[in-house]
Formats: C-alpha cells, structure tokens, sequence
C-alpha cells in the first residue's frame, strides 16, 4: 500500500539538495563555529553563508538574524526576552501584552505563565467566523502600557492570512504619536512559520520588529529555526551559558541544521519553487471544490480567499475528528485534526472555538495540507476515502444522511 501524506503543515521531508548541503558538516567539517582554529572557522563561515542567505530573504541585516532551535524557542524569546527587558530598567506599571486566541500554544501558553506569575496583563484578540483578525480590534485593544503585539501571519491550522502589513502600518503610526508622548514604543512581533513558503515575507513591507520560522516546514531539517530580530528592539536574552547570536542566545551552533536552514530558504524564490506554489494552490482548490461538493454537510474552515495555498481544512457534521484520522491512516493516509503540537490532547481545537464553533463541530475536523510532492492522483484516492469513511462513521452514530453525489 502506497502510503499519501497530506501533513506538510506539520512538518516536511528535507529537500535533497538541502541534504546534500548539510552531509559535511556532520563528519568532514565538524568543527564548533566559536572555536579560533581552521576547523572551527569552516564551520562558522558555513553559519555566516546560512545568515547571509536568510538575511538576504527577510531584506535584513545579518546581526539582526539569530538562530534558535526553532520558532517554538524563538517565540519563547520573544515574550519573555521582551518581558525581561522591560524589567530590567526601573519599572512600576504592570506590562500590556496583545496577541490572539488563535495563536501556535507556544506563544499563548508563554503570555498565560506571564500573566499568572504576574508579570504582564495580556489581551487574547478573537478572529471573525473566517479566521481573520481586524485591525480595527488591534488599534482598540492598545493601552498606554502596551509593550509588545503578536499576531501569527498564517493560522498553523486553518491557514487563514492575517493582515501583517496592514497591523505594521497602524503601528508605525502609533509608534510615532506615543514618541511625541513620552510613551514606550510598541514592538511588533509575527509567527511567520506557516508563511515563509507563499508569502512576502520582507520585514520592512511588513512592518515587523520581530519575526519567527522553523526550517522543518519549509523542507529543511528539524530542530532549527530563526527569530528576526530589528536593531534596537528592547529584547534580552533568557538563556545563558555563551556568547553566541551576537549575546541573544547560548548555545553550540547546530552548524548542519543552521546549513540546510540557509539552503532550505534559498531555494523559495527560485522559479522551480514559484511554479511549483501555483500548482499547489489549483491542487487545494480542486481539493476543497470536490470535498464541498460531493460530502453533504461538509464544510470549510476558515476564509476561502485569504488563505495559504497549501491549506484545507474541513468539518463534517456527525463525524468524530479523531476516529476520521484514524481510518485515514489505515488506509495509509497521513492528515490531522489539528497542530501537531496538540495532537495528544483530547480537547477541541482551541483554534477552531476561537471561530465560534461549538464542541462537537471543532471536534469533527480535518486538516489536509498539500506539499510539492502531492499529486492530483493522490488526491482523487483521498477524496474516496473520505466519502466511504465519513458514510461509514455517521452510520456508525446512527446518522445517515442522504447518499453521496
């Protein structure tokens, strides 16, 4: 049985070249990129190409890109790096923190821990019924206090576009105003993750003072991602040990990772990969188009028009999530439910509640993300089996609804 994986917003195999790339440094040049000798200096000219590489994407400078083991880390970094600077100049007012219900948990879980020890007051922005955030909430949402905004640019889950640049120029605004006012200047942060593969991702065009990814969804290796950080932003470091990432962040350089992030994001904007996002985006049309059509009482989470072009996610009304992902993968097919983070929890997405569904709705989803490996054939075989899974689980709960189309 030929297995199908329709996963890559969890996670994406490593590109061969990107492989290829990275085979030296574990064995030939191994060398640890803060030691002065000839071994250590491959290595870290090796680190300075990948920083160049990804500099070079973002339109930033090189200081200004660190490396982290991923954007989970590197939103860690910055709520709580943002936080610690904030505390290290005399300060008596409590911190205002804004994000959104439907952040990755990482950077919600870090606001609630802050919150709860007291270090930081923290508004959650909820989306619309398609997944989107407005503006307008932000700009009502922002306090005197208000040090620090987080807004993900592209939903891990229903893959729905947030207005990053839109949110940037508010900011910039505002930013000024609060100067003329003797206010602290507000920072502005995006979980790029799930946009790097599709998306404008130049810091100035956003609007950004901090942004974060991981190399592992663009076909890089896990364990490795990067947190933009803009010249001046008030953030300190909250790990120590070394004096590595210009002092922002401890740690041996995880030089073939750092490699094959830097080849991984230097292979977006090739013309190979621009046409290869075009025909994933008639994939996932042609993927929705038939599951709406052909599954009664199928729906689609999340706006249709401002989203990622590699991102399906449906609900079917008398279906259990779980026991659907489940069937799928008898059948050899890999999809979710929701982030893989939170595949081991037994409660609804808080992505999809954050919508407005209800329990039972949130819980009969499907998350099917398509990468450059998919084929339209994979997909026919996948919309079958959905159909005879979803007839078969609502046969099982006693509702049958009317035959397939």
């Amino acid at each position: 049985m030929k297995k199908i994986y329709l996963d890559y917003a969890a996670t994406t195999p490593v590109d061969q070249k990107v492989l290829d790339a990275m085979l030296p440094y574990f064995s030939q040049n191994f060398g640890n990129a803060m030691s002065v000798h000839s071994f250590g200096q491959e290595a870290l000219e090796a680190v300075d190409e990948a920083r160049a590489k990804a500099a070079l994407f973002f339109r930033a400078n090189t200081s200004e890109i660190i490396f982290t083991s991923g954007a989970t880390e590197s939103n860690n970094l910055v709520v709580k790096g943002s936080l610690r600077s904030y505390y290290s100049i005399a300060r008596k007012e409590k911190p205002h923190i804004i994000t959104t219900k439907f952040e990755h948990h990482c950077v919600l879980d870090a606001c609630k821990f802050a919150e709860k020890d007291g270090l930081a007051e923290v508004t959650n922005i909820s989306p619309n019924k398609d997944g989107l955030i407005s503006v307008k909430d932000i700009k009502a949402a922002i306090k005197p206090n208000t040090i620090l905004i987080s807004v993900m640019y592209v939903n891990n889950e229903i893959g729905t576009v947030q207005p990053i640049a839109e949110i940037g120029k508010l900011l910039k605004k505002i930013n000024a105003e609060r100067a003329e006012n003797k206010l602290s200047r507000i920072t502005f942060h995006t979980d790029a993750t799930q946009a790097i593969n599709y998306f404008n991702c130049d810091v100035d065009e956003l609007g950004v003072d901090l942004l974060s990814m991981s190399a592992h969804k663009i076909y890089g290796p896990k364990g490795i991602g990067l947190l933009y950080v803009r010249k001046g932003t008030p953030i300190k470091r909250v790990q120590d040990g070394g004096d590595q990432e210009f002092k922002l962040r401890a740690g041996t350089h995880n030089v073939p990772a750092i490699v094959g992030l830097g080849e991984a994001i230097n292979m977006i904007k090739t013309p190979a990969t621009q046409k290869k996002i075009i025909e994933i985006t008639e994939l996932r049309d042609y993927l929705i188009k038939r599951v709406l059509k052909e599954i009664p009482k199928s729906y689609l989470n999340g706006s249709l028009e401002k989203r990622s072009p590699n991102n399906a996610n449906f609900r079917f009304d008398d279906v259990e999530g779980e026991g659907l992902i489940l069937s799928l993968d008898l059948d050899g097919i890999a999809a979710s439910t929701g982030s893989a983070c939170s595949s081991g929890a037994l409660d609804p997405s808080h992505v999809l509640l954050s919508l407005g569904l209800k329990h039972e709705q949130a819980h009969g989803s499907l998350r099917l993300t398509i990468g450059k490996y998919t084929t339209k054939k994979e997909l026919d075989t996948v919309i079958e089996k959905i159909k005879e899974v979803v007839k078969r689980l609502r046969k099982i709960s006693g509702n049958v609804l009317a035959d397939f189309q």
